[in-house]
């Protein structure tokens, strides 16, 4: 028999597999447009560059973290 418990965990890995997928496939970026003509003439020109990776990187960790402390939570209250 499957239990209740089993077919959350299930749903739940199934979700995320298939939100990674289709994420996955958005993530990639655009090549930036070609340079102006006078470009470099008088120096670089800031702007439009800005990486993201770091970014992601934090909210991922923060998500994990978040992800944690309601797991132990649960545990907690099951075991009470």
């Amino acid at each position: 028999m499957i239990t209740m418990k089993q077919i959350k965990i299930l749903s739940t890995a199934i979700i995320l597999v298939c939100g990674f997928m289709f994420s996955a496939s958005n993530a990639f970026s655009q090549n930036p447009p070609p340079p102006p003509q006078e470009h470099g003439n008088s120096g670089n020109v800031p702007g439009g560059g800005a990486p993201i990776g770091s970014g992601v990187l934090i909210l991922v960790a923060l998500g994990a973290g978040y992800a944690a402390k309601k797991a132990y939570k649960y545990r907690r209250m099951l075991s009470e």
